[in-house]
């Protein structure tokens, strides 16, 4: 039951035949990809956020986020959700070999595990294995046998699983960092401030950016990546694309003294809805909650009962989970769409580009997305620059 991973020749990202200057608002791991894109394919960008210069704010989404990439396990198989999923799966694969040819790691381990309640859910897990294997796609049905070999021991109740060895884990704050990092490296402009309003320039195909700390910037594409904080933004144009805050909670445990290393499972586990990431150090991330928070703070939004049922998986922790020790207890805010898909990716109008709403796969589909927006820039680029007083 080994994870391997093809390794892809390290293909350098292709030159924008018309550069533009872009603004992207947003530093969460959607809002970096998208500008760490742009800006190795030669664009001018400059990515607005008041925490671009320091680590996300604890409600932020990225802050949730344990980044699984589920991709070839998705159930459906086809439509846009699998093919984002598909692509990003790619070129995350992609992404990583330049980032660290260039100096810059992301952590990845390869490999997760989908647990089954029941055998109807076993069956179907089954004839998913089936279907991809028509693709040529590799998924591994596990009986509850094979399961029961593994150690430390799996969640009870679980009869059997799906193995993907494509899928896997990336260390999202990492991963953001090494985005970063690089994107500076090659040109990328920080703005350290807030977005208050947007507008058109009457008379030209130019976008106008008023900061709160009294600057402006102009530019003729901007690009909306800043979750929660997009629909105050785009309402008072019109466009009505609102999105609702989903709280989650996670955990980092120290395993007992003794316990086997989760890392030698085959990958990642999802169970229920719950993520169980291996840690290196006999440690363990557990996560997240799915809550809507209830108001003011922040900090007091999120549920005791909901913890306490991640602590415990609901009743079916193995007995070394459950004395495992926490270290840490972290929480954010993930922004879900209403009345449509996530996530949302739409050209509003010329040079305005919505790239948000991605809910609880922002990790995993930022590459696709990136691409989604540089894609839509090459197919409209204007030769107008960035002007302003940030």
């Amino acid at each position: 039951m080994s994870s391997p991973e093809q390794a892809p020749l390290i293909q350098p990202q292709p030159r924008a035949q018309h550069p533009q200057p872009v603004v992207v608002i947003g530093s969460g791991v959607v809002g970096l990809s998208t500008a760490w894109l742009l800006q190795s394919q030669g664009h001018r960008v400059m990515l607005v956020d008041p925490a671009v210069a320091r680590p996300q704010p604890p409600e932020a989404g990225s802050s949730a986020a344990l980044g699984l990439l589920m991709a070839r396990i998705y159930r459906r198989s086809s439509g846009r959700g699998w093919r984002l999923r598909q692509r990003s799966l790619e070129l995350w694969r992609s992404w990583r070999q330049q980032l660290e040819a260039a100096g810059q790691r992301l952590p990845w381990r390869p490999g997760l595990l989908q647990l089954a309640p029941d055998a109807a859910a076993f069956a179907a897990q089954t004839r998913l294995a089936a279907e991809r294997a028509r693709r040529g796609l590799t998924l591994q049905p596990l009986p509850a046998e094979a399961l029961a070999a593994l150690a430390p021991s799996l969640p009870s109740g679980a009869v059997g699983g799906l193995f993907s060895p494509e899928d896997g884990q990336l260390d999202p704050l990492p991963a953001m960092a090494a985005l970063r990092a690089d994107a500076l490296e090659r040109g990328l402009e920080l703005v350290a401030d807030a977005a208050t309003a947007i507008e058109r320039q009457a008379g030209a195909e130019r976008w106008r950016i008023a900061l709160a700390g009294g600057g402006w910037l102009e530019a003729p594409w901007l690009v909306m990546s800043a979750g929660l904080a997009c629909p105050e933004l785009l309402d008072p144009l019109g466009h009505r694309h609102p999105q609702v805050p989903v709280l989650g909670q996670a955990l980092e445990l120290q395993l007992p003294a003794g316990t086997p290393d989760p890392c030698q499972w085959p990958g990642s586990i999802s169970w229920g809805g719950v993520n169980l990431v291996p840690r290196p150090g006999g440690r363990l991330w557990l996560g997240a909650t799915l809550e809507p928070p209830a108001g003011e703070p922040f900090a007091a939004q999120a549920s005791a009962a909901e913890l306490a049922s991640l602590r415990d998986l609901a009743g079916t922790a193995p007995d070394w989970l459950r004395q495992a020790t926490v270290l840490r207890h972290w929480q954010g805010l993930r922004a879900r769409p209403q009345g449509a898909p996530a996530p949302l990716l739409e050209q509003l109008e010329p040079g305005l580009l919505l790239a948000s709403g991605h809910y609880r796969n922002g990790v995993l589909l930022a590459p696709a997305t990136a691409e989604w927006v540089a894609e839509r820039i090459a197919a409209g680029s204007s030769l107008s620059g960035i002007s302003g007083s940030p």
